[in-house]
């Protein structure tokens, strides 16, 4: 079994055929699959995914590209959600010092009003974090003083410093298609250096597909690949990180039922091509 702890299946790209999808997922023995949050205010439809299918479960938060147009969330709202079982996170939420979307100080407040969320509900802060190592490692250290919260840094692109402050307060690194793209070297030696309880698999669908689908419209079944790059980094089975990662992932995410799938049955299907059928490549 594997688990894609990071997706949205909400975005219009899987509109079309999302039971599909989702089939091809369980096909490839992806047991979990959590669909992230970008927008409190259209929070409706992550939740309305998450209820229909048994195992998609969902996260509640407002990603830093919309800060400014949701100032008005509050660690308070984002609880008062957290309350479904079907939201098993928080977030995402962080700092995005590539695009900029939303002024850096409406970000960082924006920020902290998820952390005291994540605080409040004991449930793991999502974090986004591009080209803001410095400033999130200060601000990660300066929340974590004030109290005590669960996160993983998701879709990890940053540099060596920031991973391994991450680890050190407890949190976990969630890698996706990136780790196997030939120029990620750094990041596979970032990956290879970590500890084997702090590491996650994840597919940013619909986005960065992993080698060979590159350049295509990712989704779900695709954490296989992932899976088998950072084993190979690693030097471990694609076995033994599917057992580390679902392991990982059910303690980080603990909200999350296991008797629905029962992990000892499930075995991804490493080496298939779980590729549908004359898929175009991506915009």
């Amino acid at each position: 079994m594997l688990v894609d702890s990071h997706c949205h299946l909400d975005f219009p790209d899987f509109a079309a055929e999302l039971d599909a999808v989702v089939a091809r997922a369980r096909a490839a023995g992806i047991g979990r699959m959590v669909s992230i949050s970008t927008r409190v205010k259209k929070h409706a439809q992550v939740l309305a995914i998450a209820e229909k299918y048994a195992d998609v479960f969902c996260s509640v938060g407002t990603h830093p590209h919309h800060a400014a147009e949701e100032p008005e969330i509050d660690a308070a709202t984002l609880v008062a959600i957290a309350k479904h079982p079907k939201v098993v996170a928080i977030g995402e939420a962080g700092l995005d010092y590539h695009y900029d979307k939303s002024p850096r100080d409406i970000q960082a407040k924006s920020f902290r009003q998820h952390i005291e969320a994540a605080r409040q509900t004991g449930l793991p802060l999502i974090i986004h974090s591009r080209e803001a190592d410095a400033d999130m490692a200060a601000l990660l250290k300066e929340e974590m003083g004030r109290g005590p919260f669960k996160a993983v840094l998701h879709c990890y692109t940053g540099g060596r410093d920031l991973a391994l402050t991450a680890v050190e307060l407890g949190h976990s690194i969630g890698f996706t298609g990136i780790l196997t793209f030939k120029n990620s070297n750094s990041l596979r030696e970032i990956a290879k250096a970590l500890p084997s309880d702090r590491i996650l698999v994840e597919t940013d669908a619909p986005y960065l597909a992993p080698t060979p689908y590159r350049g295509k419209r990712c989704e779900p079944a695709y954490v296989v690949e992932t899976a088998k790059v950072l084993a190979e980094t690693r030097g471990v089975s694609p076995e033994a990180i599917a057992r580390e990662t679902t392991e990982n992932f059910f303690r980080l995410f603990d909200k999350v039922p296991r008797t629905e799938h029962d992990p000892e049955k499930w075995e991804p299907v490493f080496g298939q091509d779980h590729a549908p059928a004359n898929k175009p490549d991506a915009a």
